[in-house]
């Protein structure tokens, strides 16, 4: 299966079994904007709860705001987003279709990582058990040749980048022949730049209302309550605000699903530190991101760091936690070192002093930030895309499995009569009655039991109990555990300690 395939299988699966669903789809829908279904819901709510555990609940100098979508305009101002808050876009002529510059240069460095995946994937078949993936592509000539060409373009690119030089950026898209996705020319116009903000109104009459801004990111937020929050929690530099919250970006959208949008989550945190400290805190915050990245059980191969080549004005230190999506290594998670440049221009554009009395050094000075930010959004699409999968039994059926990690899972625990008789539905009920206040739970008694384990299969559900005549008998039911299928015969007891053990969140962030 290629990974377009299965990217629209990751596409379908999420629509038919209630996770995401098209804005607005009754009225043809809205470009890049998803509504989230019933167990989509619960999944991304499920995901925000172990961040916000990790981030805050196991850190005592972390605590969690939740700021204003609506804010001041002169924040926008003060953080350099209303002058320079751009995206390089560029029209094909042919298909009337706009693309960002730079994600057009990045897609073909993508197909040049591929070639260099597909080679080594050749090499492996070739060699089998000998087969040394660190020789080969250190020495193979022609993989050596794509790492060349990907250095050459990334050199080019940081530079246009780096110095604003649209003329050299169209120059690199023509060098490298990239064509339209959708006419297949190569009939570019010039480049221009493209303000993401999304503006709007706030006052009783036309005449008289305020210009604001719907937030392009949460930070801010943060930034602006930072004398409020720690004044009123009484915490010492280091110490970290978390945030989850929605931010809304006017950009053009690579056609990537859930992936990129214009209403959009993210869970941010900003680490408030003493300068001279922050590339110490910077290594620290790339190995705890990606450290709680892992504990889901997700393979190590997945991720990646990519350290920027053009920085932020901002920034000292920046780098990406990348993860490999259907359709490539792409941002999943931003870790940046900041330096002290939000607080002072917000001192700076409110004329309100934003300092930091340090006692044990007797100095007051702006602290430094470092940021950890990852879309929430992305994170969903991460996980649901890796766990979907087709297995073949060894009867020659398939089977669709969404392997979500337990702890993430929408439903934990399916409660499924044998049949709808002879007392087996009201002692399931009792079960689930019983369940229910610890877990997300679903009674399911429709079909036969063999689809309703397919459907919960399907559905990402870890655990099935299934209650039948010998549990009325003896009070044992039979638990499946959804990735391997295996059966045990359990008390309602042994079920619950099975289960708390588990989805105990402990022995997900330990290890």
């Amino acid at each position: 299966m290629t990974s377009e395939e299965k990217f629209k299988k990751v596409i379908s699966h999420a629509k038919e079994y209630g996770f995401i669903f098209p804005s607005s789809e009754i009225y043809d829908g809205l470009s890049a904007v998803y509504d989230y279904g019933q167990n989509g819901a619960s999944f991304k709510n499920n995901i925000k709860d172990y961040w916000l555990k990790a981030m805050v609940q196991l850190n005592d100098n972390i605590v969690n705001i939740d700021s204003a979508i609506l804010m001041h305009p002169k924040i926008w101002k003060a953080s350099g987003h209303v002058d320079a808050f751009n995206d390089p876009l560029i029209d094909n002529k042919d298909s009337k279709k706009r693309y960002r510059a730079d994600v057009l240069i990045e897609d073909h460095i993508s197909k040049i990582e591929k070639k260099i995946d597909k080679e080594v994937t050749k090499a492996e078949k070739r060699f089998g058990e000998n087969f040394d993936k660190e020789e080969f592509i250190s020495t193979n000539p022609r993989v050596l040749q794509y790492f060349d060409k990907i250095k050459s373009i990334h050199n080019d690119f940081s530079r246009a980048l780096e110095e604003d030089d649209l003329v050299s950026l169209k120059k690199l898209i023509e060098d490298l022949e990239i064509v339209c996705p959708v006419s297949g020319s190569k009939n570019w116009t010039e480049i221009k730049q493209f303000n993401l903000m999304f503006g709007t109104k706030l006052g009783a009459s036309s005449e008289n209302a305020m210009d604001l801004y719907l937030r392009p990111e949460t930070a801010q937020g943060i930034f602006v309550n930072f004398l409020n929050v720690q004044k009123t929690s009484r915490l010492k530099i280091p110490f970290g605000i978390a945030q989850i919250g929605k931010a809304f970006r006017n950009e053009i959208v690579a056609r990537q699903f859930i992936f990129r949008m214009r209403e959009f989550e993210q869970m941010e945190m900003q680490f408030f530190i003493k300068p001279g400290t922050q590339i110490e805190w910077y290594s620290k915050w790339k190995e705890t991101r990606l450290k709680w990245h892992l504990s889901l059980g997700i393979k190590a191969e997945n991720y990646r760091f990519h350290d920027h080549e053009k920085l932020a004005h901002y920034a000292d230190a920046a780098c990406d936690i990348e993860f490999k999506f259907p359709f490539g290594f792409k941002e999943l998670e931003g870790i940046h070192s900041r330096t002290d440049f939000d607080l002072t221009n917000h001192e700076k554009f409110s004329s309100k002093k934003i300092k930091y009395f340090d006692n044990l050094t007797n100095e007051r000075y702006t602290p430094y930030v470092l940021e950890t930010s990852i879309g929430l959004d992305r994170m969903f699409l991460a996980v649901f895309s890796n766990s979907l999968e087709e297995e073949v039994l060894p009867d020659g059926s398939v089977r669709t499995v969404l392997k979500l990690p337990s702890i993430l899972a929408p439903i934990k625990i399916a409660i499924l009569p044998l049949i709808k008789k002879d007392g087996l539905p009201e002692l399931s009920k009792k079960i689930f009655e019983k369940l229910k206040w610890d877990y997300e739970v679903i009674y399911d008694e429709k079909d036969a039991v063999g689809r309703r384990y397919r459907r919960q299969d399907a559905l990402g559900t870890p655990f099935c109990v299934t209650v039948d005549h010998q549990s009325i008998e003896d009070g044992t039911v039979t638990i499946r555990d959804r990735d391997s299928m295996n059966q045990e015969r359990l008390t309602i007891e042994e079920v619950v300690f099975k289960i708390k053990t588990a989805l105990n969140i402990k022995s997900w962030l330990k290890a």
